[in-house]
């Protein structure tokens, strides 16, 4: 059964009196000092071992759609969300927003672990953990199965690749910041050379890695890339691995049938026989490994300044929401006496009726991890760049 019909076949059994969308299912609000999103703690097997958070703003769009947001190494989902802004783009365009986190039991740096055959396979691992993460969030707040989006930094990049190529029919679109393309690493040897080398590979090899990777016959996501010039830690040739391979995908020539710039920076667009946008590439030009924000200069930006997320002057949360659909409303709040277009929601969690859940998923204990002892300079290297476990 498909996500649309497992949502379908869900919203219309009988509701859970006096029950709140989050009471008796594990959740709790998280004192993070900033991000409005909450706990999940039963939403599957959750075979990955990942935490799962929540924002649902109180004014949701009819049938709302869902953007899972991953974040990068060293990171939590309450931090990275309040770099982002990606709360506040819920807010005021009423859609639900899903932040798996990763444990240190999992990786010591919360790395998503975007190179180990576990975790990138249909249904196992992490990837599976997320995907039941999507599914609980979808049927608890009736989301549109059409307008399911993912993005993510870095390793939560690398694992955005992983689940548009492991659940091509789940997203309608991606957007991958500092990533790689999905399939070059099994092993934590073969990612080291994938981020410091990104060794060339032809289109239809990209494509293969992921036409092999689930039993999709349908129309492929669309993907926009980004992905700074003078990133040290994943070689910014990834970028243009992940447009071949996504390319080919969709059939699309090598050379961008359009090349503009976007707030100062060069973006390439590739385009289907309808002229619609099916891969972009943003390049920030001198920007180091991280997510471009737009801080300075700004009354109300999307985001915050800090390690990983960098002023570059675009607002990348924003230019991603767009390239979704997901700005093309007028915002939810906009209609508020005497409320300023672009006031900051409340960061209370929406109190939604729920409805029992009735999950599909398979119930797999999850599986245990090996610590990998690694001493010296390879130590230090696979440290910064988060592939211990």
């Amino acid at each position: 059964m498909s996500l649309a019909d497992n949502i379908e076949f869900l919203r219309h059994l009988p509701k859970m009196p006096g029950n709140s969308a989050w009471s008796g299912m594990g959740a709790a609000r998280l004192p993070d000092g900033g991000s409005p999103i909450v706990e999940v703690s039963d939403f599957g097997s959750n075979p990955g071992n990942l935490k799962m958070f929540v924002h649902a703003p109180e004014r949701l769009a009819p049938k709302p759609a869902l953007v899972v947001v991953l974040h990068g190494c060293t990171q939590t989902a309450a931090g990275y969300d309040i770099g982002t802004g990606w709360s506040k783009l819920a807010a005021r365009h009423g859609f639900v927003l899903v932040m798996p986190e990763q444990k240190r039991a999992n990786n010591a740096n919360t790395c998503f672990n975007w190179f180990s055959s576990d975790d990138i396979a249909r249904g196992s691992g992490e990837a599976l953990s997320i995907r039941q993460m999507v599914e609980y969030a979808a049927v608890m707040y009736g989301v549109d199965a059409k307008r399911i989006f993912i993005t993510g930094l870095s390793a939560g990049g690398a694992m955005t690749s992983v689940m548009l190529a492991t659940y091509p029919e789940v997203f309608a679109a991606g957007a991958i910041i500092a990533g790689l393309p999905y399939g070059v690493a099994h092993s934590m040897q073969e990612a080291l050379a994938g981020m410091y080398r990104a060794p060339a590979r032809t289109a239809h090899e990209l494509g293969d890695l992921v036409r092999k990777a689930s039993p999709h016959q349908g129309a492929w996501p669309r993907v926009s890339v980004w992905h700074g010039s003078a990133d040290r830690t994943v070689n910014p040739a990834n970028a243009g691995e992940i447009v071949k391979q996504w390319c080919d995908l969709h059939g699309l020539p090598a050379g961008p049938m359009s090349a503009v710039d976007v707030d100062g920076y060069p973006r390439e667009v590739w385009w289907n026989g309808k002229g619609e946008t099916m891969v972009e590439s943003i390049t920030i030009t001198g920007m180091a490994h991280g997510t471009p924000l737009a801080i300075a200069g700004h009354d109300d930006p999307y985001g915050v300044a800090s390690k990983f997320l960098i002023d570059a002057g675009i607002a990348s949360s924003y230019r991603i929401a767009q390239f979704f659909g997901l700005t093309s409303q007028a915002p939810i709040r906009a209609a508020a006496v005497d409320e300023p277009r672009h006031r900051q929601s409340s960061g209370r969690a929406h109190q939604s009726r729920v409805e029992q859940d009735r999950s599909t998923a398979s119930r797999m204990p999850p599986g245990r991890r090996a610590a990998l002892d690694v001493s010296g300079a390879i130590a230090r290297a696979l440290t910064a760049v988060g592939l211990i476990k």
